[in-house]
């Protein structure tokens, strides 16, 4: 019988192996409806991984990393599902979407510089960008419906900018930090704490 502290690293891998799954089923340039189902799949487990994490006290950064490399994993199987299915979508769309991973590139780049890890706040703005990409997803594969990614390319921003600022912010790296709100606090806290240790 699997250990249920187990259950949030088998969710990440579930990611993991869905990811290229995706990809599999895009290569003849139409997709079944188990894409949909799979990628649902996918974004559920997203969704459930770190709440039973937090609820089994199994939260680790080493478990936050892999799940946002299983994040990444994800939605490069759907970018590429696309440019294989609807290759004039990512034409139509290339200047937003390309503004979309630059903002993103320059978030790595900068927790990079300043941290040498990836980022991986888990923030409030990115759980609505997921939302987002899931609703874009499902209109685009599951309807021909493309115009959903306007308002997943500007969460993508929006969460993008936030996490720069926070990464700026805080003095060393953190994961698991909702908000640039929660970042200010964190931040009075790890100064007020790193000045008691001075004084002592």
């Amino acid at each position: 019988m699997i250990k249920l502290s187990y259950l949030p690293s088998l969710l990440i891998g579930m990611r993991f192996t869905i990811a290229p799954l995706l990809v599999f089923d895009a290569l003849d340039h139409k997709t079944s409806y188990w894409f949909i189902i799979g990628y649902i799949i996918a974004v559920l487990s997203d969704i459930f991984d770190g709440i039973i994490a937090r609820r089994l006290k199994v939260s680790t950064t080493q478990l936050r990393q892999a799940d946002s490399w299983a994040d990444i994993c994800l939605y490069l199987g759907v970018a590429i599902s696309t440019w294989l299915v609807y290759p004039q979508i990512i034409i139509d769309f290339r200047l937003p979407l390309l503004s979309a991973i630059t903002i993103q590139l320059i978030l790595f780049a900068v927790s990079l510089i300043k941290f040498q890890k990836f980022p991986s706040f888990h923030t409030y703005t990115a759980k609505a960008w997921g939302l987002a990409l899931l609703a874009a997803t499902v209109g685009l594969f599951g309807f021909g419906y493309a115009n959903t990614l306007w308002v997943a390319i500007a969460l993508c921003w929006l969460n993008s900018l936030e996490e720069i600022a926070m990464t700026l912010l805080l003095p060393t790296w953190q994961c698991d930090v909702l908000s640039i709100f929660h970042a200010l606090e964190l931040r009075k806290t790890l100064r007020l704490e790193a000045t008691s240790q001075d004084g002592v």
